[in-house]
């Protein structure tokens, strides 16, 4: 499969097409520092920088799959919550990508306020775009810790099927009730990765990570009490001492070195979500017939 992204970041989306096996055809971001990201990571990708200068209908047609983690700033709780008042405020222009490029998969990713964010007005206008530009919509709510993070990190993912690609207009009837029983084994599926860490994040996501030493324990602490979010967010109430870097790099002082590391790890998704939602797009890719002649 293809794939473009849109916001791109330092890759959270692409790290997790990769991971799939799909070609990357194309990235969009136009911060500094996350662009040498990507280019580093991903040299092959042609590199667009300003969304809203750039006309995507070079690819219209050959990209399976376009995502994007639209800038979440104005509907964040942490922010002043502007909403559409904000000039960050970018769905317009990626409803207007995914209208250039015609892709079969949408995915879109916010921050979890974009759901009541005066009373749901733009989640729902959101959905309504997509509906209305021929997409099936799926939005669900899943957080980095489903995925076994020492964190919550609630996100609202947009996963929205062309209803008007030529290889679904093919479906017959009896195919139609097949795939509808292999969706609702895929939300099974996604529900049990939900499940399956969202309520021990603390205890079991954390320790399994340290076991497999995929964390350096010293530098984590194990919090043995639930309540423990007084000190939030100068103090973490999952673990501490713990920057997200490297060990090796404690002490050297490379300020704005780490300073656009942390706010590229700050604002990236979590690739680990995205692959798990990945996966099933997969499957429902590789279940409906193709065209014939």
């Amino acid at each position: 499969m293809t794939h473009g992204s849109l916001f791109s970041g330092i890759g959270g989306f692409d790290l997790a097409a990769e991971w799939m096996g799909w070609e990357n055809i194309f990235h969009c971001e136009w911060m500094p520092f996350p662009r040498q990201v990507l280019h580093y990571h991903f040299p092959k990708s042609i590199s667009y920088e300003d969304i809203t200068k750039t006309n995507f209908t070079i690819h219209r047609g050959s990209i399976d799959i376009l995502t994007g983690g639209f800038p979440c700033q104005p509907y964040s709780s942490a922010g002043k919550r502007l909403g559409k008042e904000d000039e960050r405020h970018l769905w317009p222009h990626m409803l207007r990508a995914i209208q250039e490029i015609n892709p079969t998969y949408v995915v879109g990713e916010n921050v979890r306020g974009l759901t009541n964010w005066n009373g749901g007005v733009v989640f729902e206008e959101v959905c309504a775009d997509l509906e209305n530009c021929g997409y099936e919509v799926q939005p669900i709510l899943l957080p980095a810790c489903a995925v076994g993070a020492p964190h919550r990190r609630d996100r609202i993912w947009f996963i929205a099927t062309n209803t008007n690609s030529r290889r679904i207009q093919t479906w017959t009837q009896r195919e139609i009730l097949e795939q509808s029983n292999r969706e609702r084994q895929a939300a099974r599926f996604v529900n049990d990765v939900v499940q399956r860490n969202a309520t021990n994040t603390i205890e079991i996501g954390l320790q399994r990570k340290m076991q497999n030493r995929k964390l350096e324990g010293p530098r984590f602490i194990i919090s043995n009490q639930r309540s423990t979010w007084n000190s939030f967010p100068s103090q973490s109430p999952v673990c501490g001492g713990d920057d997200g870097l490297p060990s090796k790099l404690d002490g050297i002082t490379f300020s704005k070195w780490r300073a656009e590391s942390l706010k590229g790890y700050g604002n990236a998704i979590v690739p680990q979500v995205a692959y798990e939602i990945f996966k099933v797009i997969q499957i429902m890719n590789d279940a409906i017939p193709r065209e014939t002649n």
